[in-house]
């Protein structure tokens, strides 16, 4: 990913300087070929064949979520199809590690994970060239599991790896007052230590951040939804948001890695 302010490209110069002659052929005569100019790029380049066709590595933004009862879950699959849909770019999905041990999960009727989304570990996150991080709520703050895998990067955060990654916020929540803002707040703190750069989402979904006609979770922080006692899907607006956010944070990771 490209750091710093991007690149200038420099102004044509001209092949002639002003204070020199223009050249004469009858007065100079011819130039030797062993002195002559090269012929244009253009003219030496070799076409693209299978063999020699380079092919553009893709950025990539890891959604890196922990899902209980598998809401956030929803909305991290959303975000994906949001990043995949911008040219350059690729979301890959990633689970935290849980900290509950199987008997308490069962007590609780946790629905068993999906094995096609991984368990992410630390070290892997210098790989990513954006970062969205999921969790539900906890008491206004993020899930123990998530807090649990931030406190695991401190070598990370040590040689600051992460310095200037963009990265930002989904969550879940059972209320209407249970947190869609304050989880993303009290999380901002983590990418504060690392250097990260926070990417919220504001007003840019446009109308339907404003529209009151039905209940939906979801802030200028990041996509959201509401669990209520767990039985409640996604509507149709959490879902359209999380893709929104997808490509809103591909099209960020996009702008930050113009080549030199």
């Amino acid at each position: 990913m490209g750091k710093g302010g991007g690149c200038v490209p420099s102004k044509k110069r001209s092949v002639e300087s002003p204070d020199q002659d223009p050249p004469n052929p009858e007065r100079d005569g011819p130039v030797p070929a062993q002195e002559r100019a090269p012929p244009a790029a253009a003219e030496v380049t070799a076409p693209v064949t299978e063999n020699n066709a380079q092919t553009t590595k893709k950025l990539r933004i890891f959604i890196i979520f922990y899902s209980m009862y598998g809401h956030v879950e929803l909305l991290a699959r959303r975000i994906k199809k949001g990043v995949d849909s911008i040219d350059g770019l690729e979301g890959v999905l990633y689970r935290v590690p849980e900290t509950l041990t199987s008997e308490v999960l069962e007590q609780m009727r946790v629905p068993q994970k999906d094995d096609e989304v991984p368990v992410i570990s630390a070290e892997k996150l210098v790989e990513a060239d954006g970062l969205l991080f999921g969790f539900p709520t906890r008491y206004g703050c993020m899930a123990a599991q998530m807090k649990a895998f931030f406190d695991s990067t401190g070598g990370l955060w040590r040689e600051q790896r992460l310095a200037g990654v963009p990265a930002g916020f989904f969550v879940s929540t059972g209320t209407q007052g249970g947190g869609q803002e304050t989880t993303a707040w009290t999380a901002i703190t983590q990418l504060a230590h690392h250097g990260m750069l926070y990417v919220p989402i504001g007003y840019t979904f446009g109308a339907g951040m404003f529209k009151m006609d039905s209940i939906r979770g979801g802030s200028p922080y990041g996509a959201g939804v509401f669990s209520g006692d767990g039985t409640r899907e996604p509507s149709t607006t959490e879902l359209a948001l999380a893709e929104h956010q997808g490509k809103y944070m591909a099209s960020i990771v996009k702008r930050f890695a113009i080549p030199c």
